[in-house]
């Protein structure tokens, strides 16, 4: 059997599949569809300091090849969190990674000291990058100097393994990504989803409430998978790689682009089953190209003929 163990700096994972925020919820939405332990890691919905009820409806709709969303990072706040979902996802063999958001970087900072050291909490995925914010956010990982004051005071606040989601919606993303790891990232979670719209011709209306919203699914795999490349380049750092991975194969192409793991996101509204379909995916492939390890395949593409 193929040995399928990869790392994120000092996170290390069984496997290479992680569920992406914000569409896994807390993990109990999945949990009678299978053993949430076979997954390399869970990422939680965001937590931000105080409850949030979110932005107003409607606030996802289908595009052509994907789904655009502006929830406004919903979610009972970190109290309820520590009280009532971190002690349900501590009975799984996986690791559970923390997204933590919020518009100040002293709440960033108090999410990152009051998660620090708490059982069941493998790793913090500092939130940079959510388009659909009217306040914080997505600022701070469009500006490499506030990336760094952010992605530093966490550091400076918590021994977790940390990963700085990025953002897609820049200019030269290699250059946030940069900035993010000499402040004291672990590892890189690109790329969040893209800042797009719709409108419904027949009623003359925007079909989200907010209007801005991200843009997620099929759509944006090759998108994606050029920031993920890029990043590798410039950015010596381990990277979990997202966006539009909907199959095996499409995992397997962001590790040979870079990725030292992948997220799925989209594909788990569409199909339950697809983060451990997979996982079983990557093995197959594995054993059939007579790799022995996925570390095999890590950044492994090359040029065309």
């Amino acid at each position: 059997m193929p040995d399928l163990t990869t790392s994120l700096g000092p996170l290390r994972l069984k496997n290479p599949v992680v569920t992406a925020s914000g569409t896994f919820g807390f993990g109990s939405e999945w949990a009678d569809f299978y053993d949430l332990g076979r997954l390399g890691g869970l990422t939680t919905k965001a937590v931000t300091v105080l409850p949030r009820r979110g932005n107003a409806m409607p606030r996802t709709t289908e595009t052509a090849s994907g789904m655009l969303n502006a929830i406004g990072l919903q979610n009972p706040g970190l109290e309820a969190f520590l009280a009532e979902k971190l002690p349900y996802l501590r009975q799984f063999d996986t690791a559970i990674i923390v997204n933590i958001a919020a518009d100040r970087i002293e709440d960033f900072v108090t999410l990152a000291q009051r998660l620090d050291g708490q059982p069941g909490v493998a790793a913090l995925e500092v939130n940079i990058s959510c388009p659909n914010q009217a306040c914080g956010g997505l600022e701070f990982g469009v500006d490499p100097a506030l990336t760094a004051q952010v992605i530093g005071a966490v550091r400076a606040a918590t021994s977790l393994p940390m990963i700085a989601k990025l953002t897609p919606n820049v200019t030269r993303i290699a250059d946030i990504a940069r900035s993010a790891v000499d402040a004291g990232a672990d590892a890189l979670s690109l790329v969040n989803t893209y800042v797009g719209t719709a409108i419904d011709a027949r009623t003359r209306r925007f079909k989200i409430a907010n209007r801005q919203a991200g843009l997620s699914g099929p759509c944006i795999k090759p998108l994606a998978l050029l920031a993920v490349w890029r990043v590798a380049q410039a950015v010596k750092a381990p990277i979990l790689g997202m966006g539009g991975i909907m199959n095996a194969t499409d995992a397997v192409e962001f590790m040979l682009a870079g990725a030292s793991a992948v997220a799925i996101g989209t594909a788990n509204f569409i199909n339950p089953m697809a983060a451990v379909e997979i996982v079983d995916g990557i093995e197959r492939y594995l054993s059939q190209t007579g790799a022995t390890s996925v570390q095999e395949i890590i950044g492994a593409v090359q040029p065309t003929l």
